[in-house]
C-alpha cells in the first residue's frame, strides 16, 4: 500500500512572540514562505534596531524555494524582505497596497525583487501549490488569508484579521469563501493569536470614527493624532471628519507621509480636495482649524509625538489648549514610555486623550468570540495557533478545543519544529534552526550574544582602560600605567581610587616580570584578575576591563 504524502509546517517566526511572522510549508522538495516579518527589538538587546528570522533552514534549501506569499503591509509581515530577499532570490506575491509599501523598503536598501500582484479570490500555482487569496480585515487595508491547496489538503493561514462588519472600506472578510472551503473540508487551520486573551468580540473601526466626530467638535484649538502610519483606515477617518470640521490637515513624520503618498497613490486613501497642507502652511493658519497626524504612538525616541512632547521638534511646539488623540494600544514592553509621553504632553498645557481612558482606539486582531467563529466557518481537522506569545497560543489552543476540535489535533508549536501532517494523522516531528537575527545600523547578525552580553556591561558598569609601555627585551616598564574610566567613577572626584589602581597594575606586572611571563595574553589576564578584584572590594562593581599593552 502506498503511503501517505506528507505536508510539513515550519514556523521561522511569529509563536512565542509578536512579530517577525513567517511560515514554511514545505511538501515534497517544494517550499512555499508565508510573511516575512520583522519585530522590534526587546529593552536588553541594546542598540538593535531590528530582529528579523533566522533563515538557516531555507538558504540550506533554497533550490526547494518556490516564493513568498505575503498577508498584508505591516511591518511584523514584510519588514524583513528587503533583508532576506537580498539572500533567497524569489518570486514575491501580494496585494497591491502591501506590494505598494514593500517595494519603499527595497527601493531604499537596493533591492530588487520579482513582485507579483494578486487580488482577493485569485489563484496562483506556485511550485505544487495552489495560493488562493481571500479577503479579510484588519488595521490596514488589503488584507487577505491565503488558503494553500496541497496534495494532502487544504491549509488556511488567516494572516492578522478581525471580522469587521462595517468596514471603513465596504470591503468586507470573504465568509462565504472560508466557509465554503470548510464544506470541501481544510486540513489545517493557523489563526491570528493576539487578542485570545481578551473575552468577547472586537469592535469596528467605526466606532473611532464616532469618536473622532465627537472630539474633534469639543476642540476648540489644534488638534494633533499619533497612530501607526499603517492604519489607513484611521488616517482615512480622521481626514474626512476633519474636512467636514473645516479643518486643513498636515502630515508630520517620515513613515506617515510615506504611507500616505503610497495609499493614495494606489487609491486605498481618499483625500477631500483642498484639506491636505504642507507643515509650513499649517502652521501660518488659526489653530482651530488644523489637524496634525503624526507617528509616535508607542513613545518611539525618535519619533515625532516624541519630540513634540520634549519641545525638541524644530515646526511642532505644544501649545496650552491643544488637543492630542494618542489612538493606539501600547505594545507591550512599551506603557512606561507611552505614559512618559502622556505626562509631558499634559505638562505642556495639552488635553490628551489617550485609549485606557476613551474608545479613541479599536484593536485590528480578533478577540475569543471571533476566534470561535473562524474555527467554525472553517472546521479544520487541525488546529495551529500562530502569531503570539506563548500563553496567547495555549489560550486559543484552549479556544479550538471548546469549539469541538479534537484535543489530540490542536499543537502549539515553537519557532522551528516541524509539525508533519498526512491526510489522516498529525505530528511534531523534529526541529530546525530557527531564532533571532540582530540588526544594528548596516550590520546584519554581526552583533550576537557575546557583544550584547559585553554591551550590557558597559551600561551597567562602565569601562576601564589600562594602558601600559613596556621595553620587551629589558622587561621594563617604560611609561604608565595609566588609567582611562569611562562610565564607572568620575575620574576627578576618584583621584585616590585610581592612584591605588596603578599600583595594583605596576604591582601585578612586576609578578610577571619576576616570574618571568612575556606572553601578552597572560600578562593582560593577571592585570584583569588583580585589577577586576581590587575595583569589586573597593566600589562592589564590575566595569570591563581592557588592558593595552605597547612595546618599544
Amino acid at each position: 500500500m502506498a503511503r501517505d504524502p506528507k505536508l510539513s509546517l515550519i514556523p521561522l517566526g511569529g509563536l512565542g512572540e509578536i512579530g517577525k511572522n513567517m511560515m514554511a510549508v514545505r511538501f515534497g522538495e517544494n517550499i512555499l514562505v508565508i510573511d516575512c516579518g520583522l519585530m522590534f527589538p526587546e529593552e536588553e538587546m541594546l542598540g538593535i534596531d531590528i530582529v528579523i528570522p533566522d533563515i538557516t533552514y531555507l538558504l540550506d534549501n533554497r533550490e526547494l524555494v518556490r516564493g513568498i506569499v505575503l498577508t498584508h503591509g505591516h511591518e511584523d509581515h514584510i519588514g524583513a524582505l528587503p533583508y532576506v530577499l537580498r539572500q533567497l532570490n524569489v518570486p514575491v506575491y501580494g496585494t497591491r497596497l502591501t506590494l505598494g509599501l514593500l517595494q519603499g523598503k527595497l527601493k531604499e536598501r537596493n533591492v530588487d525583487a520579482a513582485l507579483n500582484s494578486v487580488k482577493p479570490r485569485d489563484i496562483v500555482q506556485i511550485g505544487p501549490f495552489r495560493v488562493e487569496f481571500i479577503k479579510v480585515s484588519h488595521s490596514i487595508p488589503d488584507a487577505v488569508a491565503i488558503a494553500v491547496h496541497t496534495p494532502v489538503g487544504v491549509i488556511i493561514y488567516t494572516g492578522d484579521f478581525k471580522f469587521d462588519q462595517t468596514p471603513v472600506d465596504g470591503q468586507v472578510t470573504d465568509f462565504h469563501r472560508l466557509a465554503q472551503l470548510g464544506d470541501k473540508g481544510v486540513l489545517v487551520l493557523l489563526s491570528d493569536s493576539t487578542n485570545a486573551e481578551i473575552p468577547g468580540y472586537t469592535l469596528s473601526e467605526r466606532m473611532v470614527g464616532n469618536t473622532f466626530d465627537e472630539t474633534f467638535r469639543q476642540a476648540t484649538e489644534r488638534i494633533i493624532i499619533a497612530t501607526f502610519a499603517s492604519n489607513v483606515h484611521r488616517l482615512q477617518q480622521a481626514i474626512q471628519v476633519a474636512h467636514r470640521q473645516n479643518r486643513k490637515v498636515a502630515v508630520v513624520g517620515r513613515s506617515m507621509v510615506n504611507v500616505v503618498s503610497v495609499a493614495y497613490e494606489l487609491g486605498y486613501l481618499h483625500i477631500p480636495e483642498n484639506t491636505m497642507v504642507e507643515l509650513d502652511e499649517a502652521n501660518r493658519l488659526p489653530r482651530h482649524k488644523v489637524v496634525i497626524l503624526t507617528t509616535g504612538s508607542q513613545g518611539e525616541p525618535m519619533s515625532a509625538l516624541t519630540r513634540i512632547a520634549l519641545s525638541d521638534h524644530k515646526q511642532v511646539d505644544i501649545v496650552p489648549g491643544d488637543t492630542v488623540i494618542i489612538s493606539a494600544t501600547p505594545i507591550p514592553g512599551n506603557e512606561k514610555v507611552v505614559a512618559r509621553i502622556i505626562d509631558q504632553l499634559f505638562k505642556q498645557g495639552a488635553y490628551v486623550i489617550y485609549e485606557s481612558a476613551s474608545s479613541i482606539h479599536v484593536s485590528g486582531h480578533p478577540c475569543q468570540e471571533d476566534l470561535k467563529m473562524m474555527i467554525n466557518l472553517v472546521r479544520p481537522k487541525f488546529f495551529v495557533p500562530v502569531h503570539g506569545e506563548y500563553r496567547m497560543l495555549i489560550k486559543h489552543a484552549e479556544l479550538a478545543k471548546e469549539v469541538g476540535v479534537l484535543p489530540g489535533n490542536v499543537f502549539v508549536a515553537e519557532n522551528g519544529q516541524v509539525l508533519e501532517f498526512t491526510r489522516r494523522a498529525g505530528r511534531i516531528n523534529g526541529k530546525v534552526t530557527a531564532g533571532k537575527v540582530l540588526v544594528d545600523g548596516l550590520g546584519v547578525g554581526d552583533v550576537g550574544n557575546i557583544v550584547l552580553r559585553d554591551r550590557k556591561q558597559l551600561s551597567q558598569d562602565g569601562i576601564l582602560i589600562v594602558v601600559v609601555t613596556i621595553n620587551r627585551e629589558a622587561g621594563l616598564i617604560v611609561a604608565g600605567p595609566d588609567i582611562v574610566s569611562r562610565g564607572f567613577v568620575y575620574v576627578r572626584e576618584s583621584e585616590e581610587l585610581l592612584e591605588e589602581a596603578r599600583i595594583k597594575v605596576r604591582n601585578a606586572l612586576d609578578i610577571c616580570t619576576e616570574r618571568g611571563v612575556s606572553e601578552w595574553s597572560a600578562i593582560k589576564s593577571q592585570v584583569r584578575e588583580v585589577l577586576g578584584k581590587f575595583l569589586y572590594e573597593k566600589t562592589r562593581r564590575r566595569p570591563m576591563i581592557l588592558p593595552i599593552i605597547m612595546e618599544v
